[in-house]
């Protein structure tokens, strides 16, 4: 559920449309119910290959990282989701708030 199911492997930036997304989805692929980062360096940012998140239109958000051992659980309710790029600052402020994990 969690590998990137996109044909050739591509990302969603090749594919689909950001309508709603805060950021471009380069580097973001898509498994069986969730986006999925296929390449760190081309999202922009924190975050590890293979992690994997969604969205929800009123800034709901979740991700987890299975190889920092991380989940984060993110509930809001700020409409529309673009009005305010939470999720992009949330996870800086979360990855940048540990020291030795390497990104």
């Amino acid at each position: 559920m969690t590998r990137n199911h996109l044909p050739g492997g591509a990302d969603l930036e090749q594919i689909g449309r950001p309508l709603f997304a805060e950021t471009t989805y380069d580097g973001i692929g898509f498994g069986l119910g969730f986006a999925v980062t296929i390449d760190p360096a081309q999202t922009m940012l924190p975050g590890s290959a293979g992690d994997y998140a969604w969205g929800g239109a009123a800034s709901t958000y979740f991700w987890i990282d299975p190889k920092e051992e991380m989940i984060v659980i993110f509930l809001t309710q700020l409409l529309p989701s673009v009005t305010y790029p939470i999720r992009r600052e949330l996870r800086t402020l979360v990855y940048s708030a540990f020291t030795g994990i390497d990104h």
